[in-house]
């Protein structure tokens, strides 16, 4: 139950006081180390269509990107020399074109990647679907920090979302790493509940492993009555008083996500507080 690198995806102005201020939470606890990281964007140009790029566009774009990289880094050193832990700020350009791509090769190395929920409303194209690229493709727990997020408490109470999943199996062993050692966990079932709630062997069982960690553990199961998961779960989350989900994240196919719609992608829109995915 130790971090020791948080990797912190900053996007924007507008988000980078509550990734900061989570992550740092988080970083007090085990002294561990923060990378701040900010991607520079690379000006799209669409083959299809036929037209002269003047020199100054390409210059007035790369100054913008210098400017935007400038504001954040006075935010994260602001943030870093109010803390004792160690830190680091780390720039890098998106050299394929998609920070997506930059933030997974960083992301590899680190523990927990830090990420917003959304962007602050600009149309940027190499931002879209960013969360959902790096959950996928990083193999690491991404934590998603909604906008303008306070965090007082992270990971001391926990609603975990619990089904027979590689994904969900998943969010339970990278969950032992970000939650407090003693935190509170509830093992949270939805679907049709057994008449037995003693022979969910499955839920049990997972229920005991982690209490050996040193959580305090307890299952529950709920119906959906006709809602979504997402929903469940964020009304469960906001009943118990958790500071945190825990979801395994994309379990489904795209043609699934489409047609049926999925739990992930509605946390990633909607969840009012910080979502744990693992993939």
């Amino acid at each position: 139950m130790t971090l020791r690198t948080i990797l912190v995806c900053l996007t924007s102005a507008a988000s980078a006081p509550s990734l900061l201020k989570s992550a740092s939470v988080l970083a007090r606890r085990d002294n561990a180390h923060v990378i701040g990281l900010y991607v520079t964007e690379s000006l799209v140009i669409y083959p299809d269509i036929a037209m002269h790029i003047p020199e100054t566009t390409f210059q007035d774009f790369a100054a913008s990107q210098k400017a935007h990289a400038k504001e954040i880094k006075v935010i994260f050193d602001a943030h870093a020399k109010a803390e004792d832990f160690p830190h680091e700020w780390r720039l890098m350009n998106s050299d394929s074109g998609f920070l997506a791509d930059s933030i997974i090769a960083c992301a590899r190395s680190t523990d927990l990647v830090v990420m917003p929920q959304r962007d602050d409303g600009e149309d940027r194209p190499l931002i879209n679907n960013l969360q959902e690229r790096v959950i996928k493709e990083c193999g690491r727990p991404v934590l998603v920090i909604p906008f303008d997020f306070v965090a007082e408490t992270l990971g001391e109470t926990v609603v975990l979302g619990w089904s027979e999943t590689r994904e969900a199996t998943r969010a339970v062993h990278d969950m032992l790493n970000v939650v407090n050692p003693d935190a509170k966990v509830r093992v949270l079932r939805i679907g049709n509940a057994p008449a037995d709630t003693l022979a969910d062997y499955s839920a049990n069982d997972l229920a005991a492993a982690l209490a050996r960690h040193g959580p305090q553990v307890e299952v529950v199961h709920r119906e959906k009555d006709g809602d979504k998961v997402a929903d469940v779960l964020m009304h469960e989350a906001f009943e118990y008083g958790a500071d945190m989900l825990v979801s395994g994240a994309f379990g489904h196919s795209r043609t699934y996500d489409f047609v049926i719609g999925a739990a992930t992608r509605a946390l990633l829109n909607d969840a009012k507080l910080p979502v744990l995915f693992s993939k």
